[in-house]
């Protein structure tokens, strides 16, 4: 099975390396990789060209953010199952997309979501973010699984659309909740901790930033059918506060 994966990346001559050799580095052969870069400035795509040969198919152009780089990226996959790694992101071990290819091979699955550690730049776990098989009414409670362990065939895309650009940086939620929660596709949860994600993300920068991702939020859960969203809203905060340590 093909598996694609796609990096997107602006700016981030820190950590791109850290990143790309954790993919070149995993244990499963049949791995295209997608790199998608906004323009960077600075030395990131001297970098990336270092392991050009590792690379299926680079992309070096402006962009209108995060998730329009991702959905480039994605309209040049042609694996089977997609997947994404951002740039501040590095897989926690080398088997990881083996046991990925190893679910959608012998489940009856569309989609897995895993395990992820938030860390510093010391790589000091900050954060244990833990999920769970979801049920029928996880969304309508403030469930969310997290966003870079998730992987899903790539036909979902082409019956159910790519990430909305109106969504700001709650669209990767609303993607989520639009698959799962609204179109009820079959999913696995993955029981380890897949990716390491250095903290210091777009929504949680700033108080005004964090206000205008709860406003995404609720468009996203309201569009998307969440019963109570208002209510999910306030519970959605407060699952992730319990996983600090």
């Amino acid at each position: 099975m093909k598996l694609s994966l796609v990096t997107v990346v602006y700016n981030a001559q820190d950590t791109i390396r850290q990143c790309i050799e954790s993919v070149i580095g995993q244990n499963y052969p049949d791995l295209e990789y997608i790199v998608v870069d906004g323009g960077s400035t600075d030395n990131t795509l001297q970098i990336i060209n270092q392991y050009r040969p590792y690379i299926t198919v680079l992309v070096s152009e402006p962009d209108k953010g995060i998730y329009d780089a991702m959905n480039k990226g994605i309209s040049q996959t042609t694996g089977e199952v997609v997947g994404t790694l951002n740039a501040d992101d590095f897989f926690a071990d080398q088997d990881i997309l083996q046991s990925v290819a190893t679910v959608f091979e012998q489940q009856n699955t569309d989609a897995l979501y895993g395990d992820l550690d938030i860390i510093n730049k010391q790589g000091k776990i900050l954060r244990k973010w833990r999920s769970c098989q979801h049920g029928a009414n996880s969304f309508n409670l403030g469930f969310m699984p997290p966003h870079p362990t998730f992987y899903c065939r790539r036909s979902l895309f082409e019956k159910f659309g790519p990430y909305k650009m109106g969504y700001g940086s709650a669209a990767d939620y609303e993607l989520l909740v639009r698959f799962i929660h609204f179109h009820k596709i079959k999913t696995f949860y993955l029981n380890r901790v897949m990716v390491k994600m250095l903290t210091g993300g777009v929504s949680s920068r700033s108080l005004k930033n964090r206000i205008s991702a709860w406003k995404f939020d609720l468009k996203a859960m309201r569009e998307n059918k969440i019963k109570l969203p208002f209510l999910a809203l306030v519970l959605k905060p407060l699952q992730k506060i319990i996983q600090f340590i």
